[in-house]
């Protein structure tokens, strides 16, 4: 093992345990390091060796944590993962960081402080305006029109 590969092993060790981290960042903190091809490969599976780099785990934490800090919607949680080089297995495995009821409850509680916020006299200004605001947060259309329908006509009144 070069000093080299020591040396940007050591930092990207360092990065990774700070924060969890995709393989894609990882790629581009040793570009910006000067450490490219095989070289960063190697270094990337020595990470991955070594337990410092984990895209499942990964996946989970920014899933669960976006859920519930930020209350995005999968369909928005699934295209920041995507956009970070997660596809497949692991991107399934984060969708189950949420559940089901969690999930629905949290949609629920977002259009009810959103209706709050809202001022106007026509119900279907107003609906119109939740599907937006909860499409807009990454959920999905079919469960919005279901939560809204929930409320059977509360707006009406």
């Amino acid at each position: 093992m070069t000093d080299q590969h020591k040396d940007a092993l050591r930092k990207a060790a360092s990065f990774c345990a700070y924060q969890e981290r995709t393989q894609q960042e990882v790629r581009e903190r040793l570009a910006d390091w000067g450490v490219w091809g095989d070289d960063a490969e190697a270094v990337i599976a020595d990470l991955i060796e070594q337990n410092y780099l984990n895209e499942e785990r990964f996946a989970k934490t920014f899933a669960g944590g976006k859920f519930r800090v930020k209350n995005w919607g999968k369909r928005k949680i699934k295209q920041h993962l995507q956009q970070r080089g997660i596809t497949g297995y692991n991107l399934e495995q984060a969708m189950k960081e949420i559940e089901p009821a969690d999930y629905r409850q949290t949609l629920r509680t977002l259009l009810d402080k959103k209706r709050q916020s809202l001022r106007d006299d026509s119900p279907l200004i107003i609906k119109q305006k939740l599907v937006r605001f909860a499409l807009s947060r990454g959920y999905e259309s079919d469960l919005i029109w279901s939560v809204l329908g929930e409320e059977g006509g509360q707006e009406d009144e």
